[in-house]
């Protein structure tokens, strides 16, 4: 088996792996209400924190002082 045909082998299997656990978690409730918490919590923390970030590089390329 050449490295490229074990890479693609392993892609498969990877992306079957994914798909089985993304069905799972959406059709048990349970495990879709937690997943949906987790991408809720997820977004609240990153989204902010990556903007508050951008402004603050934003804000110092234009030269101003930060106070």
């Amino acid at each position: 088996m050449t490295s490229a045909n074990a890479r693609t082998a392993a892609n498969v299997v990877l992306a079957s792996a994914g798909l089985a656990a993304a069905y799972v978690v959406i059709t048990t409730p349970s495990l879709r209400r937690l997943a949906l918490q987790g991408l809720r919590i997820w977004l609240g923390a990153s989204v902010p924190g990556y903007l508050l970030s951008q402004t603050r590089q934003a804000w110092a390329e234009s030269g101003r002082a930060l106070t």
